[in-house]
């Protein structure tokens, strides 16, 4: 529905925010939270070693 308020209003103006725009804002533990539970979810077991 941007589309019809951008028509709408002459005076709106689209500002695109970028394809990485809520990768940037979602926390890295919150985002390391949910893929441990999709892929638990899947039936795996997840062992986390930190990166070298």
């Amino acid at each position: 529905m941007v589309f019809c308020h951008l028509l709408s209003d002459p005076d709106t103006e689209f500002h695109d925010l970028g394809s990485d725009f809520y990768d940037a804002r979602i926390d890295p533990e919150r985002r390391k939270r949910n893929h441990l539970r999709q892929l638990e979810a899947l039936g795996f077991t997840v062992t986390l070693e930190p990166a070298t």
